[in-house]
């Protein structure tokens, strides 16, 4: 046993200097950041409990902007902006009224009732007049002086109220009436565009060019207030988002070219630097030391081109650190 520990101790001492020697060359290697490919996921909720009428786009589909994805029942909706244009329009003839101001029939009628108020104050005053000799000759009651009186006093009235009338005609609305005219009009106005904005809602199109990933609910089902109807995966081509190491924080910045290896395809991709995180996606560096820092990783997101359009989403990538 003596005899062969000499020999062991060589070997041993191979061993160790080429694990040494073989650390530092893996060290030295570029480094590879991890992830996976996404896409941005955009989803389109329903305003309103509402049952789904059409679903004219299949699942899976390449949908462009405005395209038609899921239609519900408007019906409600349309009644209730049928009722806001009538309103609408009864707040613009009311103040097309105010502004217009009197016609000439109504002045006209206003004109001839202030005559005929004149005449009746003119006869009461003749009677009164009358009555009053006749009262100084004792050939009249004092009730009947008091009665040609009051006739008198309500004619003269009556005619003043004609005259106010009539000038009120003629002067036209007051610049409040205007006011109130139009501040009416503005509001209806309002609550139009309202009910044609929700009515437009019901039919829920396509805000980006993209796929559509996913419709949760069927034709026919009444869906809940606020939920999912439909889901667009946006964008022509995916991006990796990754996970890069502290150490290589400080050489990536937006616009940056970096190589991009997808698994399953044989060459890589060059891709662009979209976003980069400032903050590590776990514990802060302020709670670690020195070595422990090096484990930090800063997720980003780095752009595949168009002709990356087909890849699929969730596949594992790696890029490689500058």
């Amino acid at each position: 046993m003596s005899a062969k520990f000499p020999d062991t101790l060589p070997r041993l001492f191979i061993l160790i200097i080429s694990l040494i020697l073989l650390n530092a060359c893996d060290n030295n290697k570029p480094g590879l950041a991890l992830g996976t490919l996404e896409r941005e996921r955009i989803a389109h909720t329903a305003t309103v409990s509402e049952v789904i009428i059409a679903l004219p786009i299949n699942t899976g589909s390449q949908v462009s902007k405005g395209t038609i994805l899921v239609k519900l029942d408007d019906t409600i909706q349309k009644a209730l902006v049928a009722k806001a244009q009538a309103e609408m329009q009864q707040a613009k003839a009311n103040l097309e009224k105010v502004h217009n101001g009197a016609r000439e029939e109504e002045v006209a009628a206003a004109t001839a009732q202030v005559a005929g108020a004149k005449a009746a104050l003119v006869k009461s005053e003749a009677n009164y007049q009358r009555v009053n000799i006749l009262i100084k000759k004792d050939l009249a009651s004092q009730a009947t002086l008091d009665n040609a009186l009051a006739s008198r006093d309500e004619n003269t009235a009556k005619l003043h109220n004609a005259q106010e009338k009539l000038l009120q005609l003629i002067n036209g609305a007051r610049i409040e009436d205007l006011q109130i005219a139009n501040a009416i009009l503005a509001t209806s106005i309002a609550v139009l565009d309202s009910e044609t904005k929700k009515l437009n809602d019901l039919t829920i199109t396509a805000k980006r060019d993209g796929i559509l990933d996913n419709l949760p609910w069927n034709l026919g089902e009444r869906v809940t207030q606020g939920s999912p109807i439909a889901i667009i995966l946006a964008g022509t081509a995916p991006f990796a988002r990754i996970y890069v190491p502290e150490p290589y924080r400080v050489h990536i910045k937006v616009t940056d070219k970096l190589t991009v290896y997808v698994d399953g395809l044989n060459a890589p991709i060059i891709g662009t630097v979209r976003w980069i995180s400032s903050e590590p996606a776990f514990t802060p560096y302020f709670a670690l030391n020195q070595e422990e820092r090096a484990n930090l990783m800063y997720l980003a997101e780095i752009q595949l081109p168009d002709s990356a359009a087909d890849l699929p989403m969730g596949v594992p990538a790696q890029v490689q650190m500058p």
